[in-house]
């Protein structure tokens, strides 16, 4: 089982033969060979964090530049695995590439793109893969990718809004040996489209379709999250005009020349949290760098459930604790203190698990809800080997009984971002040492994370899995 787990993992690694050498693959894999972090917790985290892009942001917008011949500038982009892979892609067709990785800087040109279905494949190990379909509709009138495109392993995320979105816009889609072939004989017709779920890269790639449709296309319960607003507006900077950024209603106007010039990146508001829980649950004090506090009214409510009280002051945010953590008593006695995740507007999904170990810390009951991903909560079994107490109520729902003794451990991460984040944050408010295994996918969206943490007085270290 453990050497079957090993080269799952180095799966997730593969690139696909048709597009990427040999060489350009190994010479990807160096930076990153190490996939358990060891953490030495009980003390508290202090002092300043800025953090980087959302990694959810930023792959639509490099997908979007594809659209334009026309040179940019992309400021504070992450030095992240998927950014690196995307970026290969664009190498090996023909673009101009530079990354000054130190500054955060990347400049693009893709003047000279070509693209070849019978030779280029996009790579499955990359959701954000399929948000590359519509540029190179646009550009080449034809894109193939791999038949199972995957990223976290979330449950059950479905490519078929996308498929119908492709084919609502007068693309053809046709399932051959492996792979998806989607192609358009003619211009791309404007739609009015409406979602059946609010799905944001189903969203993004309704936007990238209508920015090449001649007319005005619309789109009814559309995604709404920051990071849709912000690759919106990176839209606008190219020329597409969009009324309803923010809404659940986009309005595109498409079909004009697309130009460039430059775009500068928010800090992640996923990455902000983080560091905020870190700092509450080893009961220190971290503030974090954030430009959009307008995006925290229901994040800092949350933050409050657990007796956290989140200031934000001169773009920089903090979170305060005043004694141990614990869960509010709700005003109706009967019902426990609930986490609810679902599409923004609502608590964002993707930090539910970070709130959930701020439950196991936490004295008192609260339930946590899933209302996105079926069966993702199923991590929280690794929860009991730190020797907390929670129930699983169905695959969408579970309860944490916090405040109880917890003891170091070594525990096992599923493929999900914060779940990795999650687990680590409870190692770090224990005493002694633990470890995570198979943590890789948190270079998926927060560069320098270790060494953020060592800023902040943590005792953790990268290591190579055994």
């Amino acid at each position: 089982m453990e050497k079957t787990r090993r080269n799952s993992l180095r799966m997730r690694w593969r690139y696909s033969a048709g597009l990427f050498s040999a060489r350009a693959a190994a010479s990807f894999s160096l930076p990153f060979p190490m996939s358990n972090l060891i953490v030495h917790g009980g003390a508290p985290l202090r002092g300043r964090i800025t953090p980087s892009a959302n990694k959810n942001a930023v792959l639509p917008v490099l997908c979007a530049t594809l659209l334009t011949r026309a040179p940019l500038r992309l400021v504070g982009v992450p030095d992240i695995t998927d950014v690196r892979k995307i970026l290969d892609i664009f190498r090996a067709l023909g673009s101009q590439v530079h990354l000054d990785e130190a500054a955060g800087v990347l400049t693009l040109h893709h003047e000279h793109t070509h693209f070849d279905a019978s030779q280029h494949r996009l790579p499955e190990e990359m959701r954000s893969s399929i948000m590359l379909v519509p540029p190179l509709l646009a550009r080449f009138g034809v894109a193939r990718l791999e038949d199972n495109i995957k990223g976290c392993t979330l449950g059950v995320r479905e490519i078929d809004p996308h498929v119908e979105v492709f084919r609502h816009f007068g693309a053809e889609v046709e399932r051959t040996e492996g792979s998806l072939l989607v192609r358009r004989t003619g211009a791309l017709q404007p739609v009015q489209h409406w979602l059946d779920y609010a799905s944001v890269t189903t969203t993004e790639n309704f936007v990238l379709c209508a920015a090449g449709a001649p007319g005005t296309s619309t789109l009814t319960n559309a995604a709404s999250e920051p990071h849709v607003q912000e690759f919106c507006r990176f839209m606008q900077l190219l020329g597409v005009r969009i009324e309803g950024i923010g809404t659940s209603r986009l309005v595109v106007h498409g079909g004009g020349e697309l130009g460039g010039g430059e775009f500068r990146f928010d800090e992640d508001f996923h990455e902000i949290t983080t560091f905020l829980a870190l700092g509450a649950i080893t009961g220190g004090d971290v503030r974090v760098k954030n430009s959009a506090p307008e995006n925290f009214p229901l994040i800092d409510r949350t933050f409050e459930k657990f007796g956290v009280r989140v200031e934000h002051e001169g773009g920089w945010s903090c979170a305060r604790v005043a004694g141990p953590l614990t869960v509010q008593t709700p005003f109706t006695a009967n019902v426990l203190t609930k986490v609810e995740a679902a599409p923004w507007p609502y608590f964002p999904v993707d930090l539910l698990p970070i709130f959930i170990a701020l439950g196991v810390r936490a004295q008192g009951n609260a339930m946590f809800w899933n209302k996105v991903y079926d069966g993702a909560l199923g991590w929280t079994s690794e929860l009991s080997k730190f020797g907390a107490h929670v129930f699983s109520s169905d695959p969408h729902r579970i309860v944490t009984f916090g405040g109880g003794q917890l003891t170091p451990a070594v525990v096992e991460s599923p493929y999900i971002i914060r779940v990795a984040i999650a687990l680590f944050m409870v190692a770090a408010s224990i005493p002694g040492r633990s470890e995570i295994r198979n943590a890789l996918p948190i270079r998926r969206a927060h560069p320098r994370f270790v060494e953020n943490l060592r800023s902040l007085g943590a005792q953790v270290e990268w290591t190579c899995e055994e």
